[in-house]
């Protein structure tokens, strides 16, 4: 689509995308944090930049709806794949800066690892403000590149990202930041090598690989909420 900012992983590694999202935050202490800043329970929640729609069986089992935006076609056919049985459920292709949504819609929004990565993202903020409903709560995840030994190796597979200058963008346009070790935990090595070899270059992949042993690895991450 018009506007949309391909993804690296998910968009060409799909099952091995799955395998990162079932290893992601396995004690549950992001899923904690974002429910300490809001309570979608009885709510219009709107995932943007669903993929596979892996997070959005989770919110429907309490929310009122869920609507997962996503622009690749592929994804949007197994977003709706993946929720077809869900009564309240929609999964819509669309992007952030357009959201196909009209305004004051949605009470909460969640963003992981989609478009919102700091400076550059004004548009798809605006576009927050309009279909967020007053009172409304976004939340956006992103990597923590200052901590933890993901972080690390963040810092050597994108050394053009600032860190400093994402945490100076979120906060001075009003948003709170919530620290969270969320980690990753692998079912075996082979999942993990895969997983890192879809994130980073091949060199850098490698070199990170033989540092490190074990299936299990420190991983920090920030989540950024607003209310509006």
């Amino acid at each position: 689509m018009r506007g949309a900012v391909p993804s690296p992983n998910i968009w060409h590694h799909t099952a091995t995308y799955e395998i990162e999202n079932r290893a992601a935050d396995p004690d549950g202490r992001l899923w904690s944090a974002m429910a300490a800043v809001t309570d979608w329970s009885g709510r219009d929640v709107l995932d943007l930049g669903c993929g596979t729609g892996f997070h959005l069986p989770r919110f429907a089992e309490t929310a009122r709806s869920v609507l997962g935006v996503e622009p690749h076609p592929d994804l949007v056919s197994l977003a709706a794949r993946r929720t077809r049985r869900l009564g309240n459920v929609e999964v819509r292709q669309g992007v952030a800066q357009e959201i196909p949504l009209p305004d004051a819609s949605v009470d909460v929004v969640h963003v992981r690892w989609a478009y919102f990565f700091g400076p550059g993202c004004e548009p798809g903020l605006a576009e927050l403000a309009r279909v967020v409903r007053r009172g409304g709560t976004a939340l956006v995840i992103d990597n923590d590149a200052t901590r933890s030994t993901f972080g690390g190796w963040f810092r050597r597979g994108y050394p053009g990202v600032d860190p400093a200058a994402v945490e100076r963008f979120w906060s001075t346009r009003g948003w709170t930041r919530v620290p969270v070790d969320m980690g990753w935990r692998f079912a075996s090595r082979a999942d993990l090598e895969a997983v890192v070899h879809i994130e980073f270059a091949p060199e850098v992949a490698e070199q990170v690989l033989a540092g490190h042993k074990g299936t299990e690895v420190d991983y920090a991450v920030n989540l950024w909420w607003r209310r509006f």
